[in-house]
């Protein structure tokens, strides 16, 4: 069988054992010890690189199969040396050998650039030039003089290696021959008109006749080295084109004529679509636009190149930071142009945009403060502006420009208002007595501007902040009734906004005092409608904070045009803070019920609870959470017929389902309901001796319960509506909001008469652990209810057995770290546990 033929991997691997026997023999010579030091440490630098070559798989091709079986000879022939029983060795012959291992570099190098990446070319490169040019220095003796002669002819005869040496040197000519070798006429030729693998070579060999200066900048010039390399880019492979722009970049550095050539439009779109291609090559484009950007022809055509600025800002943002800082450095040149800047600022870089607001003429600052109001800003490009320190400037041109300023000025800060964190930064500026004097103004020059003014005003009054101008709510206020449409709905937007803080109780008050409700009923019968909702949400929010003053100025007409609105309205947001403001009339008041029972209220919200998507959303979050707290007024336990009424109604069975789909707030004004309606399923229960029934009832009708017949239209009990699991796994979910509105309803069945069977009822679904779950989680009202239920759940032996270990722990940390009012009642379960003498004193 033949030899195995060596894979790649292999014959790099023994190269790599050759260059470390060579290095280690040239290291411990005794013959001029400081110059083989000196080559062995050359030699030691093939060990990365060929670490570089064996980790690339797909470099086995023949022509590079050949240039490194020429270095293994290389090595070879220098071990042999190194080895030789004869140890004078002569300086030539160690050069010889530094220059013939330099050669085989160099072929491996040519043969592979399509493989290699920029670094280890580099490598390569800086290698192949430094074995080549070495020269090892030594002191003079005339007898090295003398034996030099010999010396070669004693290596060569010993080692019979000459024949060798010719062979050797034929067969590199052989491989440099396959990978081209050009002479200059052909360089040009090839550059022109060569194919991508022709094109490579020339360029490489065009590199060399430059670094060797064998060319001069007169014949890059006659030849028109630069322009063919231009034309080239566009067409080329990936690495040719990386090259050609380096070698540009060279050229331009070298000869600032050069510069003039590349100035024109192709040569520049060309460069620039290097702009999206691999690292490297993008790094390499940054930096010759920025080599060329001192012209100004350059300046202004890169700015009209499709995509430029784009790409140009995405680098500035990138990872690279070579290319990102050549990339700023560019874009702070090309940014003396005002549309170059624009088109910075719409592919996301502001700095120049703020520059040119902040130092720019007058028309320039128009310019850029239009662009921005016009500008669809993302929340973090609002941000960058406010950071960048766009608000104060445009807040200057607002206070002391002519009319276009002031306009152009509004409109961008009423665009930068839309984020949050911008608020502040208005507010700091002191915009908003401006923007008030500004809409009390009459002169009709400056009407257009009160638009954009209270819009911006609707914003800032989102920010608590705003609170520091004490009268702005009652100015505000007395614009209404003076002011367009649109504005009146930004007014009402801001009152809102004002009213709704929570640290705003005394501008609440002195709204009332000086007549703002009275002022806002008139707008129910708005006919425009985004004016009558934003009144309806002020109203609402007024009616949550000062019921009771509300309730006084809301007579039986407005009420009717409430509910007008619920009937008729097709927006889900003002139904909401309609039925959110007779939510919030007090429950006492009889004459608002009775008016609200005639108007046929209750009806309406039964059919908007039956007609709303499963799908939740704030707004509709908010209508259901409004009718829930109006079911409330419907269900007063006072009021058995108001009772029925809703019953017939088909409310029980959405107050039921709200338990389980609600948010927090509507389970517990759902959970409110039910427990004021289970207060009378006692009184209202039919007791099984009764006679009055005309037909017997069925036995599902039955109550365990209330030990007697009970019907959810008629006795509203929770046990037949199905609401005891729900109202329990409320206290087994994580939000504590609606506990204490549960508790209350379970309680209605632990009722003195009915206890025993009622806590069997709701211990059934999940135990007592629910209970025991709220003494550590609820707070202390809902923990007073949870221990006045835990009491009768240990009336029971079987309960106390069963959770009154569980129990105790909790009871015993509740005793020493809950509210001191709870300490009584928390001896009595102890007690009842035997852990606590029923006397004792000691809580």
């Amino acid at each position: 069988m033949g030899s195995r033929i060596k894979t790649f991997s292999d014959l790099l691997a023994e190269l790599q054992a050759s260059a470390d026997v060579v290095a280690s023999l040239s290291k411990d010579s005794e013959t001029e010890p400081e110059i083989l030091a000196e080559f062995a440490a050359l030699v030691a630098k093939f060990g990365p690189i060929l670490d570089d070559l064996r980790e690339n798989k797909i470099m086995d091709t023949p022509p590079i199969r050949k240039a490194v079986e020429s270095l293994e000879k290389e090595l070879g022939r220098a071990r042999g040396l190194m080895r030789s029983p004869n140890p004078n060795i002569s300086v030539e012959q160690i050069e010889e050998l530094s220059r013939g291992l330099g050669r085989s570099l160099g072929l491996v190098l040519f043969s592979s650039l399509d493989f290699l990446s920029a670094d280890a070319k580099e490598k390569i490169g800086a290698l192949h030039k430094e074995m080549m040019n070495t020269k090892f220095e030594t002191s003079w003796s005339p007898d090295r003089e003398e034996s030099e002669f010999d010396r070669k002819t004693e290596f060569v005869n010993e080692f019979g290696v000459e024949d060798d040496i010719a062979e050797e040197v034929e067969e590199i000519e052989e491989i440099e021959e396959e990978i081209i070798t050009l002479d200059i006429d052909d360089v040009v030729l090839q550059l022109k008109y060569g194919n991508d693998e022709e094109f490579k070579f020339a360029l490489s060999e065009l590199r060399s006749l430059i670094r060797d200066q064998m060319v001069d900048d007169e014949w890059i010039n006659d030849e028109g080295i630069v322009l063919i390399l231009s034309n080239r880019l566009g067409s080329s492979k990936p690495n040719n084109r990386l090259t050609i722009i380096q070698m540009l970049r060279n050229l331009v550095t070298e000869n600032a004529n050069n510069k003039e050539k590349l100035a024109d439009p192709n040569s520049l779109s060309t460069i620039v679509k290097s702009l999206t291609r691999d690292v490297e090559e993008r790094r390499e484009a940054v930096g010759l636009l920025l080599d060329l950007s001192d012209l100004p022809a350059v300046h202004r055509r890169i700015g009209r190149i499709q995509g430029c600025i784009v790409l140009l800002v995405a680098i500035l943002n990138g990872e690279d930071p070579v290319a990102s800082g050549d990339a700023g450095k560019l874009l702070c040149a090309l940014s003396s142009n005002t549309q170059n800047a624009l088109h910075m600022a719409e592919a996301g870089y502001f700095k120049p945009l703020v520059h040119y607001l902040k130092e720019g003429s007058d028309m320039s600052k128009i310019l850029m403060a239009t662009a921005l109001s016009r500008m669809e800003l993302t929340n973090q490009s609002r941000g960058s502006l406010g950071e960048d320190g766009a608000i104060e400037p445009l807040v200057k041109m607002f206070n002391a420009g002519k009319l276009e300023s002031k306009l152009s000025a509004l409109s961008a800060l009423q665009n930068l208002s839309m984020l949050t964190e911008n608020i502040q930064r208005l507010v700091s500026s002191g915009i908003v007595v401006a923007l008030l004097q500004l809409l009390f103004s009459v002169t009709s020059v400056l009407m257009t501007l009160r638009e954009p003014a209270s819009a911006i005003l609707a914003r800032i009054a989102q920010s608590e902040s705003i609170l520091v101008n004490q009268d702005v709510a009652q100015q505000m206020l007395s614009l209404l009734n003076l002011s367009s449409p649109v504005i009146q709905c930004h007014l009402l937007q801001a009152l809102n906004s004002i009213a709704a803080h929570s640290s705003a109780s005394k501008v609440r008050n002195k709204m009332k005092e000086n007549g703002a409700i009275h002022l806002l009923l008139p707008f129910l019968s708005e006919t425009n409608s985004k004016t009558r909702t934003g009144a309806l949400n002020l109203l609402y929010t007024l009616s949550k904070y000062l019921p009771a003053e509300f309730t006084e100025q809301l007579g039986e007409t407005h009420i009717n045009i409430i509910v007008n609105i619920i009937a008729l309205s097709t927006c889900d947001s003002e139904k909401a803070a309609a039925i959110g403001i007779l939510s919030n009339l007090p429950v006492s008041d009889k004459k608002a019920t009775d008016t609200l029972k005639r108007a046929n209220l209750l009806s309406i919200l039964v059919s908007i609870m039956s007609s709303i998507p499963a799908t939740s959303t704030p707004t509709t979050c908010w209508l259901v959470e409004s009718i829930a707290g109006v079911f409330i007024r419907f269900t007063v336990p006072s009021d058995k017929r108001l009772q029925i009424f809703s019953a017939e109604h088909g409310v029980i069975p959405l107050l039921v389902k709200l338990l389980s789909s609600g948010s927090p707030v509507a389970k517990s004004r759902a959970a409110t309901s039910l427990a004021q309606l289970s207060q009378n399923s006692l009184s209202l229960r039919k007791s099984r001796s009764s006679r009055w029934f005309c037909v017997p009832p069925s036995v599902d009708a039955y109550c365990g319960i209330h030990d007697g017949y009970c019907f959810v239209k008629s006795t509203f009990c929770l046990l037949k509506a199905g609401a005891i699991s729900p109202l329990v796994q409320i206290l087994e979910d994580d939000e504590r909001e609606a506990d204490e509105a549960a508790l209350s309803a379970l309680a209605t069945l632990a009722q003195d008469e009915i206890w025993e069977h009622g806590i069997n009822c709701i211990t059934k679904p999940s135990g007592a652990q629910p209970i025991i779950k709220v003494l550590e989680l609820g707070t202390v009202k809902a923990q007073e209810k949870a221990l006045w239920i835990l009491e009768r759940i240990f009336r029971v032996e079987a309960h106390r057995v069963q959770y009154g270990e569980s129990a105790q722990v909790v009871l015993i940390d509740l005793a020493q770290k809950g509210d001191p009012k709870l300490r009584p009642t928390i001896a009595k379960l102890l007690a009842q546990l035997e852990l606590l003498q029923a006397q004792s004193s000691y809580f």
